[in-house]
């Protein structure tokens, strides 16, 4: 099959496959009689008589010398044939061959930019259609409960995250007193440095956790702000880390310039991709072997130990060496790029492409915009109306609720929120990985913006974890699994790094909803007897059904989480930090509702 990839070359060098259409079936080729005489003709070129052939046929044939060779004559009586079958043909040719369909599997055609387009336009007919209906209801295109909470305590979000950025560059002076620290001292990273860095992480964790509470902020606020400190909390642990770990191998590296007195031991380079299971770069020499071979095999591997710990040093591009990169500079410039896996020295760009840095930038805020409308008049109503209903103070004693009572306005809840979650869940992704990252690539000039893969094609939720959120993911793989792999098995490790990712996303839920209820954990752990499940020879390899099969349980999960742990809990939704709850009208009351124009009624929620 023909191939459907055309290279290209990007601004930062590399090489960008760029998919084309299939160019034309053999079958068409073979009965186009003007490609036909330029084949000819390009082959009647190397006759080495001098005789040649228009690239273009003008429907003529050339006239052929009668003293021309017998190869020039054949070529010249095929011409004609073709050319007379082509003319033969009265009624219009359908070419017919061998194809499949777009969609198919084994198709050339993988381009659906089309329906991305179409996603953007449904999304607009939604806005419109909003918008003109609550023109009809209320008089105002917009309504303005959640956008009014973007506006509160707004100076103290702003100034509270620039302290938290700025608390996270103690990483740097610690770590050249690290460094500056003699072999042995108790302030070298492997003795002391590694446990005054993870307290410092821990306490500065849980500052920065507290203060929203503290400040009474609403939860748009608190929802910024930690996510924001999870971000710089793995930056901050991958910068002092690997600065820790490369402080250490200056001071093997310097240690072998006295051979007799430096540890041979090998340098062990940690489970990769590429190397699963992690290996010895270089080993040493036992007591026989160097009393058989002499001094001669003791040279070799100090000077391969030397050659690998030198290596380590340099970055993998190879223009800075640590510690170089121990600088404020260079600090700064990694807070800002889009990773969280530090790294001595980034691929870049030769440029900034100001009209694409704009244009994500504009569309962050038109996500952000599209998010708010959908929470705003699909989500929060639906949570609303079904905390109302489970509300046992709204209903008379003499009816109070059943478990199936519950259990239906639950199900109810869940069926209306659904598709309003589906395109959260997709915005949010762009507005992430797509925008938010990609403006800050572009900013930056950091030419790597692999920040996701083809995740909505996943087959199960090992696959998910790895292409949904390729910087967290990176960030786990090295700083956990990688890290623990060598002391407790793969097994344990991948346990380990599922329940810490577990840990950190029920934080964030907890910090949302104001209440511990381990909901989001729970689910999340439960993907692990998922994935062996569907690893079995039963399940394993039907990918329509496992993905079908992902996209409904993360459409319905979703649904399903945020049901349990808003309505589990009605007095939370009552909570000003969480979002504007009561009715407008008389304070406290729930369904009072406000005359909009023309009379009709609107339910209108603002902060008590």
């Amino acid at each position: 099959m023909p191939s459907t990839s055309a290279d290209h070359s990007d601004a930062a060098g590399g090489r960008v496959l760029r998919p084309r259409k299939p160019v034309r079936s053999q079958l068409s080729q073979m009965s186009s009689a003007d490609d036909l005489h330029e084949v000819l003709g390009a082959l009647s070129k190397g006759n080495g008589n001098g005789i040649s052939s228009s690239g273009s046929n003008s429907g003529h044939s050339t006239p052929i010398p009668h003293d021309a060779p017998p190869s020039v004559k054949s070529l010249s009586t095929a011409r004609k044939q073709i050319r007379a079958e082509q003319r033969r043909r009265i009624f219009p040719t359908v070419e017919f061959a061998c194809r499949v369909s777009h969609f198919d599997p084994k198709s050339d055609y993988r381009d659906f930019h089309g329906f991305f387009n179409l996603f953007w336009i449904g999304l607009a007919i939604m806005c419109i259609t909003t918008m003109l209906r609550n023109i009809k209801d209320t008089g105002y295109p917009l309504r303005v409960e959640i956008w009014s909470l973007f506006t509160v305590k707004l100076w103290h979000l702003a100034i509270a995250d620039f302290l938290m950025v700025a608390s996270t560059a103690v990483a740097l002076p610690l770590h050249r007193i690290f460094r500056a620290a003699p072999a042995g001292s108790a302030l070298t990273w492997s003795r002391g440095g590694m446990a005054i860095m993870s307290i410092y992480q821990i306490l500065w964790l849980l500052l920065w956790i507290a203060v929203p509470f503290l400040l009474e902020w609403t939860w748009t606020s608190q929802v910024f702000l930690v996510l924001h400190t999870m971000v710089l909390l793995m930056k901050m642990h991958s910068y002092a880390f690997y600065n820790g770990h490369l402080s250490e191998t200056e001071k093997r590296l310097r240690a072998l310039d006295d051979p007799s007195t430096a540890s041979r031991a090998p340098a062990y380079i940690y489970p990769t991709t590429e190397n699963p299971m992690g290996i010895m770069a270089a080993g040493h020499i036992d007591a026989n072997t160097k009393k058989a071979n002499g001094a001669t095999e003791d040279a070799e591997t100090v000077a391969q130990l030397r050659e690998v710990l030198a290596r380590e040093l340099t970055s993998p591009i190879g223009n800075i060496t640590y510690p170089a990169n121990l600088t404020w500079a260079n600090y700064v410039d990694y807070i800002f790029c889009p990773t969280l896996c530090y790294e001595i020295e980034y691929p870049r760009n030769d440029k900034i492409n100001w009209p694409n840095l704009f244009s994500k930038i504009a569309a962050v805020f038109g996500c952000i915009s599209l998010l708010t409308l959908i929470s705003e008049e699909f989500i929060l109503p639906a949570l609303v109306d079904a905390s109302r209903r489970l509300d046992p103070s709204l209903r008379p004693e003499s009816t109070p609720l059943t478990g199936v009572e519950v259990l239906l306005v639950l199900a109810e809840t869940i069926s209306w929120l659904l598709f309003p979650f589906m395109l959260t869940f997709l915005l949010v992704f762009l507005v992430i990985f797509e925008y938010v990252l990609g403006a800050f690539a572009e900013l930056t000039r950091f030419a790597d913006r692999h920040f996701y893969s083809d995740w909505w094609n996943s087959t199960d939720w090992m696959e998910f974890s790895r292409e949904w959120n390729v910087p967290v993911y990176s960030f786990l793989r090295r700083h956990v699994y990688s890290a623990s792999r060598p002391y407790i098995g793969k097994a344990n490790a991948t346990v380990i790094t599922f329940l810490i990712s577990a840990i950190g996303h029920e934080i964030v839920m907890a910090c949302i909803t104001k209440k511990i209820r381990g909901y989001g954990f729970v689910c999340q752990m439960l993907q692990l007897p998922i994935v062996v499940l569907q690893r079995t020879r039963w399940v394993r390899g039907r990918k329509t059904f496992n993905n079908v099969c992902f996209w409904c349980s993360m459409i319905l999960g979703l649904s399903i989480i945020c049901s349990l742990y808003v309505l589990a809990t009605p007095t939370c939704l009552r909570y000003s930090a969480i979002g504007p709850l009561h009715m407008r009208g008389e304070p406290g009351r729930r369904g009072t509702v406000r005359q909009g124009k023309a009379g009709h009624q609107d339910k209108a929620y603002e902060m008590p």
